[in-house]
Parts: structure tokens; sequence; C-alpha cells
């Protein structure tokens, strides 16, 4: 058991850190690994998840995942508007072949089209800030 505590605990810390670094480049996505950051220390560090769920960039937006699986408007259109240039950066810098364009837009399109599909938060975040 403290072996997959460890593991977990791990596991955790690597996705946080992956999770910081596509705050910054713009290439790399971070929600997914907030998002399983808080899953494995959910399994492992209470202590952990309740600063990852109480941080004042983090928090709210994994808290409005856990309690709606809502996005906030301003997160779908950052996120779909990034995945927009980043597919005009890649025809423009790699101009890769139709195969590749046309796979790359369509899984853009469907990831894009889930995003934009999920609910926005309640007006506030005051059921979550009480955990």
């Amino acid at each position: 058991m403290r072996v997959m505590r460890a593991c977990n605990f791990a596991l955790g810390g690597t996705m946080l850190s992956l999770a910081a670094a596509g705050a910054v480049l713009p290439v790399l996505p971070s929600t997914p690994f907030l998002l399983a950051a808080a899953w494995f220390f959910s399994r492992c560090s209470p202590r952990a998840e309740h600063w990852l769920l109480n941080h004042p960039v983090f928090g709210e937006p994994l808290r409005n995942w856990r309690r709606e699986r809502a996005v906030a408007p301003r997160a779908k259109a950052l996120a779909v508007g990034m995945m927009g240039a980043s597919y005009i950066i890649l025809l423009i810098t790699a101009s890769p072949d139709w195969p590749l364009a046309c796979g790359t837009a369509i899984f853009l399109v469907l990831v894009g089209t889930f995003i934009l599909t999920r609910p926005a938060p309640a007006d506030n975040d005051q059921a979550g800030a009480a955990r």
C-alpha cells in the first residue's frame, strides 16, 4: 500500500509539473495534467489534494470540473483559440502532408467540440470555496 501511495504521489507531482509547463508553453495543454494531478493526489494525499483544489490559480477550474463538469467561457475561448493558432502555426511552419494536416484538424475539431459543449460553471464558486 505504501508503494502505491508513493507512486500516486510521484505521478501527481509529475502531472502537476507538466501542467505548470503547459501554462507557459503554447503546445502543451495544462488542464488534462491538472485533472490527472488532482486524481492522483486524491488517492494518496488529502493534504496535496486540498492544496491543489484551493490553489489561487488552479483551484477554481478544478472545483468547477469536479462539481459540475463545467468549463468557464473564458477558458473555452482561450483553449479553442490556442488550438486554432497552433494549427495555423503547424500549417505554416511544418507544411505537413495532407493526411497529417487532415488528421490533426479532425482531432482538434473533436476536442474543441468537447470543450465547447461543456456547461459554464455556476455564477459563483461559493460551494467550492467551503471545501
